[in-house]
C-alpha cells in the first residue's frame, strides 16, 4: 500500500490539499457576494441614469452627453487602467438608450 499524498483535486477548487481546498472555497464565497454586489450596484448605476437621460431629453437636450461619457472612460482608465476603458464602455453600453 502507498503512503504517497494524493494530487486529485480537492472539492473541485483544483488545489491538491484540504486546507488549500478550503482557503479557496471561502474565497470564492466572498467573490460571489462581490459579484451580487457588483451587479446590484450596476443596476442602481443603470436606475440613475435613465433619470439623467429623461430629464435631459425633457429638456430639450440629447439622450447622451459626450463630454460626460468621455470624463467616466478617463476615470476608470485612470483608476484600473487599459481594462478600466473597457469596464467602461461597458457600463455605458448598459445604461445608454434605456428611454
Amino acid at each position: 500500500m502507498s503512503t504517497e499524498t494524493t494530487t486529485a483535486p480537492t472539492l473541485d477548487t483544483g488545489a491538491r490539499t484540504p486546507e488549500a481546498a478550503g482557503i479557496i472555497s471561502d474565497a470564492r464565497r466572498r467573490i460571489d457576494d462581490l459579484d451580487g454586489r457588483i451587479i446590484g450596484l450596476v443596476q442602481e448605476r443603470m436606475a440613475v441614469s435613465a433619470v439623467i437621460q429623461r430629464e435631459r431629453i425633457t429638456s430639450g437636450g440629447r439622450r447622451v452627453n459626450l463630454t460626460r461619457e468621455m470624463e467616466i472612460l478617463a476615470h476608470y482608465r485612470d483608476q484600473l487602467g487599459r481594462p478600466g476603458t473597457a469596464l467602461a464602455m461597458t457600463l455605458l453600453e448598459l445604461s445608454r438608450g434605456q428611454i
